[in-house]
């Protein structure tokens, strides 16, 4: 396995749509070490999600470790999904920050879903459903969006609360 280059703001490839994958593809050998690779990237830049097009391929896959919000959660293999289509459940939203390993250092305060169902396959090109709620539905929506060229901030309803890390550390995160 390899540790994946991140592409940063700026570069093109985050602001494509990305390629949706063909059955067929989803079993390779090709598109399985992506996806080991794109979770061994994900796990050594302390992400708790990665989008393909964040390692310079524009597929629409993403890895998540789901699990991660969850207090007392067992570790899990982060899920790999594949062509994921979202759907809102509810009219609730939630304004939370989000940090993206595509823009170091930044965090924002962004609104989001607070519970979505999502159709996807998942890396054995087997078809997946999954509800999810709070910081996973939040992270799904996340990773969705860098399938369709947009960053966080491009969901920000004000960029009032973008802030760098340290100040971030210094000034909003409660004691």
């Amino acid at each position: 396995m390899s540790i994946l280059k991140v592409a940063r703001m700026g570069h093109p490839v985050l602001r494509r749509k990305a390629r949706a994958l063909e059955k067929a593809e989803m079993k390779g050998a090709i598109v399985q070490k992506l996806i080991d690779d794109m979770i061994e990237t994900m796990v050594e830049y302390h992400g708790v999600g990665l989008a393909a097009p964040q390692i310079h391929e524009s597929l629409r896959i993403f890895v998540a470790a789901l699990d991660a919000a969850e207090e007392g959660a067992a570790e899990a293999e982060p899920l790999a999904l594949i062509n994921p289509e979202i759907t809102v459940i509810g009219d609730e939203t939630v304004e939370d920050w989000e940090g993206c390993l595509s823009i170091p250092d930044v965090r924002g305060r962004v609104p989001r879903a607070k519970e979505i169902r999502v159709r996807a396959y998942d890396r054995r090109g087997d078809r997946l459903e999954l509800k999810a709620h709070d910081f996973p539905a939040r992270v799904i929506q996340h990773e969705a969006d860098h399938l369709d060229g947009l960053l966080f901030f491009d969901r920000m309803a004000s960029l009032d609360s973008l802030t760098f890390l340290d100040e971030y550390s210094r000034y909003w995160v409660k004691d």
